[in-house]
């Protein structure tokens, strides 16, 4: 397999400050060993992380801080799981993969928060000018695949161990079986009305992103749950009365932190938070090419501050 050399941090924003971490909104239920978690209700912790990092100029280093990684040129595949997507009642599946498609070039003005950071260059740098690998704005829509994975119904608590394997599935069903075209590949495993993934929603997360290892390399995968079961207005700080606000915020958060922190908690100068943690109380409507969606602030090192858009 052939493998593209991971010799240092990524470098990433304040958003990963040790000190800071995300211990405060990470449920002690389902899901808790899991990093890269939206919280179902962040509340007061992620306005004072948010406040706190606009004060910090630079990184600190955590002392278990090891290798890590970003994903330069982002691939989404969808992977609607189980039969039971013949029942969508808030029309999850089409708003995904419009709001993907619509993911790149001159409109996406908050995707480009993403290309400031980078790989490839020392542990504790703090900003990657124009050094480094760095993550490219993508030209044309990162969604790479779609796939309703009707064969089975999903289960209806599946475990974290069985959204893993159902993404070990998805690479193989695309045929990413080598560990180099999963070296930018992130599989989003969506379940259905009606099931709740890893505990949802009563666990106290919206979604989360993980990596796991298979025989085709390690994967980057998120579980998604049906964040609309939350009801209308559920995680995002909107209140726009949309069913879909949430699970957009959600989605952009999980996706965001996939790419920058592709495989974590190892791509990260610190612990504890990535880039969408520090700013689950911002989120703002982006028009793209198809259509306009809830999308989730991220940290900016080049901002110092949380933005919706680089």
């Amino acid at each position: 397999m052939s493998i593209r050399p991971r010799t240092s941090l990524a470098l990433l924003g304040a958003a990963a400050l040790a000190a800071m971490g995300f211990a405060g909104a990470t449920p002690a239920t389902a899901g808790a060993t899991h990093l890269g978690m939206k919280p179902l209700h962040p509340g007061a912790h992620a306005q004072a992380n948010t406040a706190a990092a606009a004060s910090r100029n630079t990184l600190k280093l955590s002392s278990s801080a090891s290798q890590g990684v970003v994903s330069p040129t982002p691939k989404v595949y969808l992977v609607f799981w189980g039969s039971q997507w013949s029942n969508d009642p808030a029309g999850v599946a089409p708003d995904m993969q419009a709001m993907f498609k619509g993911l790149y070039g001159s409109q996406d003005t908050w995707g480009t928060i993403l290309s400031q950071y980078c790989e490839g260059l020392a542990k504790g740098t703090s900003n990657c000018g124009t050094n480094g690998t760095h993550i490219q704005h993508p030209t044309s829509s990162p969604l790479a695949g779609t796939w309703f994975d009707n064969s089975a119904a999903e289960p209806s608590n599946a475990t974290a161990a069985q959204i893993a394997a159902e993404a070990t599935k998805a690479a193989a069903h695309f045929g990413n079986t080598t560990q180099t075209p999963n070296l930018n590949a992130q599989y989003v495993i969506v379940s259905p009305t009606g099931t709740h993934p890893d505990g949802f929603p009563s666990s106290g997360f919206c979604a989360w992103h993980d990596k796991t290892s298979s025989s085709y390399g390690n994967l980057a995968y998120t579980n998604l749950p049906y964040v609309p079961d939350t009801g209308i207005d559920g995680c995002t700080t909107l209140t726009d009365g949309r069913a879909l606000s949430g699970i957009e915020s959600t989605e952009t958060h999980e996706y965001a932190e996939t790419v920058t922190d592709f495989w974590p908690s190892i791509g990260w100068n610190g612990g504890g938070g990535e880039i969408g943690d520090e700013c689950e109380n911002m989120d703002a409507f982006v028009t793209l090419s198809t259509g306009s969606f809830d999308l989730q602030g991220l940290w900016s090192n080049s901002a110092n501050k949380c933005v919706t858009k680089g």
